[in-house]
């Protein structure tokens, strides 16, 4: 049998899925385990196993299955064959996998991140509320328990990496994510590459003096902070992307002093002719690592990133972009006036550092380069014992 990637579930986009279908070129004969599929024409029928979960009411409601999870990894599910070797995309429990490991098959987990509602409650607040206190705790133990089977640990930013050191008390190389930005980069005009309706969108919107934030609309991306800083610099803001926050925003940007458009989500293309028609695209979430700001600076996009966050690693600070403070006003205007003076070939120039070339090489080094930390029942290095 060939390898294992699991994966906590599958949706119709995001990063963990961008990471994922990498994941699949580097290792195409490998199949999937997710906890359920909700992209059913992302990979062929046969090639992809969801779990008991899939079957019940509970699929898709990740709050009230979380309990679930970690049980349902660790018993592992689908063929009765050990794989030769599991790669978990984790951001949740997928690093608890069984599917064999206990034999002594290879484990690799690629930690998008410790689960943020468990290890860092005050930057997703699905469970923030005080009454899920006691439901957290209890995780965190399950979590911290399954660390040390969790086999050998690659974080996709150097803030991730010590995110795990808090967490888990272990050590991880990091692998950045794939970016697309060769493909992107190669292209001068993606307005020429839109549909007919995609361009009259684009013609509806500011030539080139927006603000652009584009991700999916949840509020710990902060939209609202970016709308918040066009009205206080007297530019408009184009917001691209799908989420439950699309109807708060679109009644905020009905309201706004200056003009605001939510486009909802949008294709590749229309996406990537925002990007070079954008003054910046703004990004102030404390994100794990931060696809988007690579994609814009690949098309020649200046970016402006949190300071804080993984995507502070990726935008090199008056070179390919700039890094602010989404909670001081007073460096707003410095922000945008530093982005309006970068030179894209050097916001290129820095996004194909990262492209998907560069993580498949990483990644099948990682996974067959052969790591004793990879196999069950060896005793991980910590953190504590690798610095003492």
């Amino acid at each position: 049998m060939a390898g294992l990637i699991v994966q906590e579930w599958i949706e119709e986009s995001g990063g963990a899925e961008q990471v994922l279908e990498a994941m699949r070129v580097a290792f195409p004969e490998a199949r999937v385990a997710c906890l359920w599929n909700d992209d059913p024409g992302r990979f062929a029928p046969d090639a992809v196993d969801e779990s008991w979960l899939a079957r019940t009411p509970l699929r898709g409601r990740k709050a009230l299955a979380l309990p679930l999870m970690s049980g349902t990894w660790r018993r592992g599910w689908g063929s009765a064959q050990a794989p030769d070797w599991v790669l978990a995309s984790s951001y949740v429990f997928a690093h608890h996998a069984g599917f064999g490991t206990r034999a002594g098959v290879p484990k690799f987990s690629y930690v998008h991140t410790p689960a943020r509602y468990l290890w860092e409650p005050g930057l997703d607040g699905r469970t923030a509320l005080p009454l899920m206190g006691p439901p957290r705790a209890w995780l965190r133990g399950v979590d911290r328990r399954a660390a040390p089977h969790s086999g050998s640990l690659a974080a996709n930013s150097a803030f991730v990496r010590d995110r795990i050191r808090r967490a888990w008390d272990r050590d991880a190389r990091v692998i950045h994510p794939p970016v697309d930005a060769a493909a992107i980069a190669a292209v001068g005009a993606w307005a020429e590459r839109t549909t007919s309706a995609e361009q009259a969108v684009l013609a509806d919107l500011p030539d080139h003096g927006f603000l652009l934030a584009a991700s999916r609309l949840v509020p710990y991306k902060r939209h609202a902070a970016v709308l918040d800083l066009g009205e206080r610099l007297g530019l408009p803001v184009v917001i691209a992307g799908a989420g439950p926050e699309r109807e708060r925003l679109a009644a905020l940007a009905a309201d706004a002093s200056v003009p605001v458009h939510v486009l909802g989500r949008v294709s590749d293309e229309l996406m990537r002719a925002l990007f070079q028609r954008a003054l910046a695209l703004v990004f102030p979430p404390v994100e794990d690592f931060g696809i988007i700001p690579v994609e814009a600076m690949a098309a020649g996009c200046p970016v402006i990133v949190n300071r804080v966050g993984g995507a502070a690693e990726s935008v090199v600070d008056g070179l390919s972009g700039v890094h602010y403070d989404p909670d001081d006003p007073a460096g707003f205007r410095a922000a945008v006036d530093a982005a309006s003076g970068i030179d894209p070939d050097a916001a290129r120039r820095r996004a194909l550092e990262f492209d998907t070339a560069r993580f498949l090489d990483e990644l099948r080094d990682w996974v067959l380069g052969g790591d004793d930390q990879a196999v069950a029942g060896t005793r991980p290095n910590s953190v504590a014992s690798a610095a003492g």
